[in-house]
């Protein structure tokens, strides 16, 4: 498991200790619900996924992909499928589990990453349901090709989407009643690192001991944040990054004036 994954699984069993909203495990009344056939899962986090996306589901054999927390396997299960649960976090896991015991249901769970279904057979499932964690997945294509791997000629995969530009503000300011404003460069990266520039000069580091504490400082604030959305190491080319040139272009603004910020936090100047 690669330094992002174990990131992630610790951040998110972290989430479901504390109860987050994808940690609150469905009710008996929703269950219910899902053994009439109305099973109400989702695939991204307001709209409802149409019941005739699912299709028959008795006798299918599902695998809920990153998406354990006690709500979607449990409702698949009700409503008839063979459902497996591979997620990152044991104790995300342990509430799909919690769930199936309540309600009699027969959930086979399997801790993992989303780029390695070894655990399973080719052609094992005939739909594979995908909520939107893919964004927690440094490398997709991966993904992709093991769930065409496990599927069944014919099989289906549902999976959810953030839109991109979803990216481009800073949601920190927005909580604190700032008015929305695009900050961040496209394709992004919730590691800082892939949002400063290598070639920002940095004036006021003069000694690495001072680099490691802004950066050791920056990778505890990350790991109380949560979950990451990364394509790269947070500490990925630091030595390269923080050894001070001074070739930044004026596309690097916002980079820099994040930069800045960075260092106010830290009692350091630019």
């Amino acid at each position: 498991m690669d330094a992002i994954a174990q990131h992630n699984r610790k951040a998110w069993d972290r989430q479901a200790r504390e109860g987050c909203r994808w940690s609150i495990p469905v009710t008996p009344e929703e269950v219910a619900e899902a053994r009439a056939g109305r099973p109400r899962i989702i695939l991204t986090p307001e709209t409802p996924v149409p019941h005739d996306w699912l299709g028959e589901l008795p006798g299918r054999d599902l695998l809920c992909l990153a998406s354990a927390g006690g709500q979607q396997a449990p409702l698949l299960a009700a409503a008839g499928a063979t459902v497996s649960s591979l997620d990152l976090s044991e104790e995300q896991l342990a509430l799909d589990r919690v769930v199936a015991e309540r309600e009699g249901l027969t959930i086979r769970t399997v801790q993992g990453d989303m780029r390695d279904l070894s655990a399973f057979s080719d052609e094992s499932f005939d739909l594979v349901v995908h909520v939107t964690s893919n964004v927690f997945c440094p490398e997709i294509v991966p993904v992709w090709k093991e769930c065409h791997r496990v599927l069944r000629p014919g099989g289906e995969l549902l999976a959810g989407f953030m839109n991109p530009s979803y990216y481009l503000f800073d949601h920190y300011a927005l909580e604190r009643g700032e008015p929305p404003v695009a900050v961040h460069p496209l394709p992004f990266s919730d590691l800082r690192l892939e949002m400063i520039p290598i070639t920002l000069q940095l004036k006021c580091l003069r000694r690495r001991k001072e680099m490691q504490k802004v950066f050791n400082l920056e990778i505890q604030r990350a790991e109380r944040s949560g979950p990451v959305f990364t394509s790269r190491l947070l500490t990925e080319g630091a030595d390269r990054l923080l050894c001070g040139h001074d070739r930044g272009g004026p596309g690097d603004a916002p980079r820099i004036q994040w930069w800045k910020q960075i260092l106010h936090r830290n009692h350091l100047k630019y």
